[in-house]
């Protein structure tokens, strides 16, 4: 299993337009933030786990040229407006490419992306789609795929939790301010958290850096990486004021086991 990041930044990404602050201007690459999404590949096939607006720039950037399967955490736009970038995909492979997500998000993509879902249509200008609701855990391309409920605000968002055949457990909990009690049950023994950290101060519907860090110290998993960041956290500051089992993740960073 390898997990590539595609994006670790917030809504607005991050430069964030306008700003002239340190992590904006910054030349470093680790500060440039393209919208947040993952990609996990496993036996030469390739889950997305959502679709940012920045989604063909990702592609062209980390060299994405096949996706098999997407997952949907929610429906912000931040996590969704790129679905149209498919259909190169769809054009490429041939295929339709299954959409897994819940199912209240699911009929707001059907409604928002409607073209997307009319079975049978081989046209090259749309992409091809199949809506899965999730229903428990999916077995895909010899990964255990167990999506798990986490609080955004009011929100209810789709975590995941990846176990491939050698036993090694990575979790995805993005967009997030409170993780019920059932859903930590099922984030321990992780090899690898990958967790929403938006920025120093609170914030209504994400965890700041220090609720972050108070959740990965309660879960202990081997190694911690934290997504969905705000300008206001400057990678090697913040990297520099970490425990070693605990980093900003960054755009480009692969995983491997």
């Amino acid at each position: 299993m390898q997990i590539l990041f595609l994006g670790t930044g917030t809504s607005v990404g991050v430069p964030v337009i306008g700003c002239t602050c340190a992590t904006c201007t910054s030349p470093d690459p680790k500060n440039k933030r393209f919208r947040p999404s993952i990609l996990v590949s496993h036996n030469g096939k390739n889950v997305l786990v959502d679709t940012p607006p920045d989604l063909r720039s990702q592609a062209l950037t980390f060299g994405v040229t096949r996706v098999d399967a997407v997952l949907l955490t929610h429906t912000h736009a931040d996590h969704l407006n790129g679905l149209d970038d498919l259909r190169q995909f769809t054009n490429l492979q041939g295929e339709y490419i299954p959409l897994y997500g819940r199912e209240e998000h699911l009929r707001r993509v059907q409604t928002t992306f409607d073209y997307a879902f009319v079975p049978g249509r081989d046209y090259p200008g749309f992409p091809r789609l199949r809506g899965e609701s999730l229903n428990g855990r999916l077995e895909l391309f010899g990964l255990t795929i167990t999506p798990l409920e986490v609080h955004h605000g009011g929100m209810r968002v789709s975590a995941f939790r990846f176990e491939d055949e050698a036993g090694h457990r990575v979790a995805y909990v993005t967009d997030t301010n409170h993780i019920p009690e059932a859903t930590m049950k099922e984030l321990t023994d992780l090899d690898v958290l990958i967790l929403d950290a938006l920025r120093y101060r609170p914030h209504p519907v994400h965890f700041s850096l220090a609720q972050a860090i108070a959740v990965a110290r309660q879960l202990q998993p081997r190694q911690t990486y934290f997504t969905h960041v705000a300008h206001d956290l400057e990678h090697h500051t913040v990297n520099a004021a970490l425990p070693p089992e605990m980093a900003l993740a960054y755009d480009g960073l692969v995983i491997s086991f």
